[in-house]
């Protein structure tokens, strides 16, 4: 299968095998093949151990790569679980015409595709995670986060119309359920603490499982500063029913009651953000992904079931 870039180049392994040449010779003899087709980056497997991760999709790309690069090694040895360790940075050149990466290989299936069946253990993992990740930044890094970093309640009109397109396509049983979680959510007090290190995309295709529990978390392009609710969503879009109460539990220090409001409101906008991409998918819109869909009807269930306890 051939992807483009928004050059119109051709991304092939004959392409990739040629880049390393050009600029890491010494990997250019590793066999080369197709790995993963993500929303912003081709990912194609390098040996074993290793993988070459290049834009494809939006200019940001291109920015998020180089912020992976940089802060991923020095984050990566504290996470209990494995992150795909950037190792070698490619520059822009004539061949390709912009700056790609050598990452270390997480093995796994993304949990859109194998979701968690053991919640328990799942939670206790996450919560191990994020409590390893979520330590304070340093003042250089980003703390928008492509739009994270700001008020929960900054984000409302996009959720109002994302709630009207959803229930229109009949896609939310229950819309009303669902704004009232979010108005609880946004109506929360902000987050006064220090800005945290967040990974800041935390949806089932970027967390991998094995055996029905996680094993890796991949796609750091988002990493940004701020208010752990960002990350904290992912309890209710990636645990099965029943797991966020553990979750809650094992995660330290213990969230307070105003971020673990915000949390479920970032919960509805990744849900939202599922829907939308999962209708696209089966409905055959560029852009859209079907296994996407699943996940967030369930998270939007979840939600609403706990809504008023």
């Amino acid at each position: 299968m051939i992807r483009m870039t928004h050059t119109e180049i051709e991304i092939t392994a004959e392409l990739v095998r040629d880049l390393l040449r050009d600029q890491h010779p010494d990997l250019a003899d590793h066999p080369v093949r197709l790995g993963a087709l993500g929303w912003a980056n081709q990912l194609w497997r390098l040996g074993d151990d290793l993988a070459v991760r290049l834009p494809w999709v939006g200019d940001s790309a291109d920015e998020l790569l180089r912020k992976e690069h940089a802060w991923l090694p020095v984050l990566a040895p504290r996470l209990p679980l494995p992150v795909p360790v950037p190792q070698r940075l490619g520059e822009p050149s004539a061949l390709f015409p912009r700056p790609w990466i050598v990452t270390t290989w997480v093995p796994g299936e993304p949990a859109d595709r194998a979701p968690v069946t053991r919640g328990a253990e799942a939670a206790d993992t996450l919560a191990a995670f994020l409590t390893a990740l979520h330590q304070p930044a340093p003042e250089e890094v980003d703390t928008d986060g492509q739009g994270r970093g700001g008020p929960l309640a900054g984000s409302s009109k996009w959720v109002a119309q994302q709630l009207a397109s959803a229930a229109e396509l009949g896609l939310i049983p229950d819309p009303d359920a669902v704004r009232a979680v979010w108005e609880d959510a946004a109506a929360a007090p902000n987050w006064a603490g220090p800005a945290l290190w967040l990974h800041g995309d935390l949806h089932p295709a970027n967390v991998l499982t094995a055996d029905g529990t996680l094993c890796g978390v991949i796609d750091f392009g988002a990493l940004f500063a701020g208010d752990p609710a960002v990350d904290l969503a992912a309890a209710w879009n990636l645990l099965p029913d029943g797991a966020a109460d553990r979750f809650y539990a094992a995660y330290q220090p213990a969230p307070d009651a105003a971020t673990l409001r915000r949390a479920r409101g970032w919960a509805v906008i990744r849900a939202l953000v599922g829907l939308h991409v999962g209708d696209a998918g089966v409905h055959g819109r560029p852009g859209g992904k079907a296994t996407w869909g699943p996940p967030a009807h369930a998270a939007l269930r979840r939600l609403i079931a706990t809504a008023h306890r």
